[in-house]
């Protein structure tokens, strides 16, 4: 017996097998592109997503697809996919990086009980009803990413409390605001039912069966949106544990039982379990130090060298025992002021400043790329220290995290981001934890787990750096947030919704 969790990301849709322990049996993914007809604009066109996710299947060996009892997803969060009474897509599906109704958040109340952003389902249905009159009167439904994929492969129409708190138009627990709706003149009748990420949804159709190679009637689980299926995936189970995952943005997320207070510049959101969950989001780490290295004219592994010099585990066979043979540039750097702003795409957490920018300042003649590098890295890291300050702030002790993403496994990079933080950090032994999330919710939706088995799920975790009294790193981040003070005018204001 075994589930399938499938992810239906941004940019690609992964597939995992996970079997009747939890394990990883199989994966694969399909890389495809946003399209951006119009400058600010960001679509994709459902068939893309069916294409992917047909030959993802594709790759998963037929001897597993066979034995598979139950399908859970995991979906990119806040956009929106607009369907017709027959099912069939009426326009392009809009995600979340699309910026098209930002003149429109004025019409939220203030103060709301998580930032609103322009590529949230409120915002972008608002400026569907106020731009596509045609799209409204085809419309029947308005669906989050993965729960359009569930009705095309024969499943219920609903969503689930992750996915519906975050589209700017439900309470914080989930549910629909009714008033809101009406305010904003956005037909109530296009949104789903409400039932937990781990309840059944329907069966797969005979028709997707066949295009799946899988077997039809088998148990499609509600789903949840990517991140609370992230961190089910990675073993957040009880209240207090801590995730960190570095991709192209950043992500903290630190699970409670009850719902958190409301906090500026953070989001409190329904979890996969009956949780829920703080966040703060950073846009810019992966996306920020991809551009930087691409300025400087670094490989990565260059990179990595040039700004923090070579690195060794101690003699005692510790992972989080990294010593460092600085380079002259880091070196250098350590005794300098050179500050770097990350904030090339705006920032949320904890500045909500869609209008931030970012830059090195402190340049001086002795200066080097791998100066410039190591202030980058450092730069990052402190972003992350800004989000995780907020929720420190907000209740949260927070004296560990597991950490995920393609973007954190260098040593001397995890050292650094454990100085920054003041830390531990545990790295998760689970590559693919959203799709392994949505495997899990599978299984839940079909029997063969219960909520109390959660725990016993989570994977293996590392620990593999540990926070040093760093005092001259501790002066830096002072002078990071005091130069985001100073020069946040330059940008425009923050947005204090």
């Amino acid at each position: 017996m075994s589930f399938l969790g499938i992810d239906l990301g941004t940019g690609s849709l992964k597939v995992a097998i996970v079997d009747d322990e939890g394990r990883e049996q199989a994966v694969a993914s399909v890389a495809y592109s946003i399209e951006t007809p119009h400058a600010g604009w960001a679509e994709t066109s459902v068939q893309t997503w069916w294409r992917a996710l047909c030959e993802a299947a594709a790759r998963l060996p037929g001897a597993l697809r066979r034995e598979v009892r139950a399908i859970g997803f995991s979906g990119q969060m806040h956009g929106v996919v607009l369907i017709d009474a027959d099912g069939q897509a009426v326009r392009p599906a809009m995600l979340w990086p699309d910026t098209r109704a930002l003149a429109l958040l004025d019409a939220w109340p203030e103060p709301q009980a998580n930032p609103v952003a322009p590529g949230m389902a409120g915002p972008l249905l608002r400026w569907i009803v106020l731009n596509e009159p045609r799209t409204v009167h085809a419309t029947r439904w308005a669906l989050q990413p993965k729960d359009w994929l569930r009705v095309a492969l024969g499943g219920t129409v609903l969503t689930d409390p992750s996915d519906a708190c975050a589209t700017a138009l439900a309470d914080p627990a989930g549910v629909w605001d009714t008033a809101l709706l009406e305010r904003l003149d956005i037909p109530r009748d296009w949104f789903a039912p409400l039932a937990p990420s781990y309840a059944a949804g329907g069966v797969l159709s005979d028709a997707a069966a066949q295009a799946l190679g899988l077997r039809a009637g088998i148990v499609l689980a509600a789903g949840a949106a990517d991140t609370p299926c992230a961190a089910l995936g990675s073993g957040l189970a009880r209240d207090g544990d801590a995730l960190l995952t570095t991709g192209t943005g950043g992500q903290i997320v630190v699970l409670a039982s009850d719902a958190p207070a409301a906090a500026r510049g953070l989001h409190r959101y329904r979890a996969a379990s009956d949780h829920w969950y703080r966040m703060a989001a950073m846009q810019n780490v992966g996306i920020a130090l991809e551009r930087v290295r691409g300025w400087l004219g670094y490989e990565w592994a260059d990179a990595y060298s040039d700004a923090f010099g070579a690195a060794s585990v101690d003699a005692s066979g510790d992972a989080a025992g990294v010593a460092f043979a600085e380079s002259d540039a880091s070196a250098t750097h350590r005794n300098g002021t050179l500050s770097f702003l990350p904030y090339l795409t705006g920032e949320r957490t904890p500045w909500l400043n869609p209008s931030a920018r970012g830059g090195w300042l402190g340049l001086a003649l002795d200066h080097t790329r791998g100066t410039m590098m190591r202030a980058a890295f450092e730069g990052v890291a402190f972003s992350l220290r800004a989000g995780l300050d907020a929720i420190r702030a907000s209740g949260a002790s927070v004296p560990s995290l597991k950490l995920a993403g393609g973007g954190s496994v260098d040593a001397r990079w995890r050292q650094l981001l454990a100085d920054a933080l003041q830390a531990e950090l545990h790295a998760v032994d689970c590559p693919n934890a959203a799709p392994r999330g949505a495997a899990i919710l599978g299984g839940l939706a079909c029997g063969h787990w219960h909520a109390d088995d959660l725990a016993a799920l989570a994977p293996g975790a590392t620990r593999v750096a540990g926070p040093r009294n760093d005092t001259a790193l501790a002066e830096r981040y002072a002078r990071f947030l005091d130069l985001y003070g100073r020069v946040e005018t330059w940008f425009g204001a923050s947005d204090t919704r």
